[in-house]
This record gives C-alpha cells, structure tokens and sequence, in this order.
C-alpha cells in the first residue's frame, strides 16, 4: 500500500467546464479519470478535487467517480475533497447510494461518508481505522476486547463494501494478515 501522498486529479480540468450534465458527458470524463488511473499505477488512492466544479447532475456523477470507485472496488480507492456547495454533495451522495458505493469525503482531517454507509454494527471498526493510517483486526480486538474473528469479520466487510483497502502481510506468528487502509 503506497504511503506517499495520493495524487491529486482536478475534475473541472477534465470536464472542460465548471458544470457538466447527463451520462454522455460522464461517460467521457470517465474514459479520462480511467486514464488518470492508468497514469499512476503504483497509486492505491486518487483524491478528486471538486475546487472550479460548481454544478454537477445526478447522471454526471454516477459515470465518472461513483463508477470508477465501484469498478476499482477493493483494489484502488476514490475520495473526494474541496467540496464547496452541499447542494451539489447531494447528487454525488444520491449517485453513490443508487450504485451502492461509498465515497469519502475529506474536508482538512474530518471525513464524510455519501452513498450507503456502514452498517451499525461495523461502524465501530470503520471508524477505528479511519483513525489511522494502518490497521489490522488484531489491534482492533486488542483496542476494543472483542474476538480477533470478530474484528476480521468486520474489516473484511469493510473492505469488500469499498469503505477501507487492504494489503496482505505475514504476521509475526508466521501466518497470513491483513493491514486495513483508510481512503484519504
């Protein structure tokens, strides 16, 4: 899992304007965040700057970044940040909540979360991790005095519900671990 700094892709300078309509348009500005993808591959997260977008439509926004977080599931992971106008947040919000994919959304160190969210009992351990950079289910089971099944049990929902990445590590026992990424 890389730990340099995620790129940063402005998604005005892609869609050539500060507004963008309809799943025509989205579907072009996805072929060049596919691109984006693909011009950083060693990159696990690319943040979308919102900063010169001003209106965007509920179709725009589930072709471009709602389908590439949905497509790189698991694997790569999307936030969005600079975020001015809440008005648009809803249509990102209802976008990723049709496609069943969460979004991060970072303003300074607070995160918000659009589309579905974590279910009540996996909450505690999405925030646990959203706390830090890398974590596994066994310092959770520590932090928290439940089972380290348990604590897996959750992070690997999480993970495959798109709200943490995950890298494979060999723990000190010799066995298999899994370390749980926030996407930020």
């Amino acid at each position: 899992m890389n730990q340099m700094p995620s790129p940063v892709v402005r998604l005005a300078e892609l869609m050539e304007s500060n507004e963008a309509w309809g799943r025509t348009k989205g579907r072009e500005v996805f072929q060049q965040l596919i691109h984006e993808v693909e011009s950083h591959p060693g990159a696990t997260v690319l943040r979308i700057s919102l900063s010169g977008v001003r209106r965007v439509d509920i179709s725009f926004a589930s072709e471009t970044v709602v389908e590439l977080a949905r497509r790189y599931r698991g694997a790569k992971g999307f936030c969005l940040e600079n975020v001015v106008d809440d008005d648009m947040l809803e249509n990102w919000d209802a976008a990723a909540e049709r496609k069943e994919q969460p979004l991060m959304v970072w303003e300074g160190n607070e995160c918000r979360v659009i589309g579905i969210t974590p279910t009540p009992g996996n909450t505690p351990a999405f925030q646990f991790a959203l706390r830090r950079r890398r974590v596994s289910a066994s310092e959770f089971a520590a932090a928290k005095g439940t089972s380290i099944t348990n604590a897996s049990m959750k992070f690997n929902h999480l993970w495959k519900q798109g709200f943490l990445l995950r890298q494979e590590d060999v723990s000190p026992s010799g066995g298999r671990e899994y370390s749980y990424y926030s996407i930020r």
